[in-house]
């Protein structure tokens, strides 16, 4: 496995809140860590059907553009009564001609479970594929996974997307209703990161 030499990273992203999250976890490792979309890179079409192909799409061209070895991060939430979707179009459920609606995209989740009559609990993961690119072509892969239930009515209004309808297993919270840190320090997010620091980054 390739470790990280450098002392500035890119990482592949235009969510600001994306950005901070990940230069608190590196804040020990002295990284200067700057976004795609500081340096006005575009956003690369995701056109696979998977959460590495789509991470690996953005961190290659992030770290062909720049130079810079390039991390990118690929996630969404897979329900098991639903087949595994949303899953890579976790987002896209959410798409409405004036920008995205996850009010509209949970109901929807909602909707089609209760159209199944889905049993309970309705177990889902939220996933989250890391892939860190360097300019000459060479990648590593992590993947994180939380596993939890889908429960209704939505709670709590911190964090973003599905958080408000996604139970963690062990928790009598939604993500929704966490703390952003204390999310953070569980999330699939944060596995997929361990697993990037033992491997990259120690």
């Amino acid at each position: 496995m390739r470790k990280f030499s450098g002392n500035r990273l890119l990482v592949a992203t235009h969510n600001r809140g994306k950005l901070e999250e990940i230069a608190k976890l590196l804040e020990d490792f002295e990284i200067s860590v700057v976004s795609a979309g500081d340096l006005g890179l575009p956003e690369p079409v995701e056109t696979e059907d998977s959460f590495v192909g789509n991470a690996r799409i953005k961190a290659h061209a992030a770290a062909q553009a720049t130079g810079l070895p390039a991390l990118s991060d690929d996630s969404g939430i897979t329900i098991e009564a639903l087949d595994g979707a949303p899953g890579v179009y976790t987002a896209d459920w959410a798409e409405t001609p004036t920008g995205r609606d996850f009010v509209m995209a949970m109901t929807k989740t909602w909707d089609k479970l209760e159209a199944i009559a889905a049993p309970e609990p309705r177990l889902a993961q939220f996933r989250c594929t890391l892939v860190l690119a360097w300019p000459d072509g060479h990648d590593e892969v992590f993947e994180g996974v939380m596993a939890g239930q889908i429960v209704w009515p939505m709670r709590g209004d911190q964090g973003h997307g599905y958080d408000p309808i996604f139970q963690p297993l062990g928790s009598d919270l939604t993500f929704g209703e966490m703390d952003r840190w204390q999310k953070n320090r569980i999330s699939h997010r944060a596995d997929a990161f361990r697993k990037l620091v033992e491997g990259c980054f120690t």
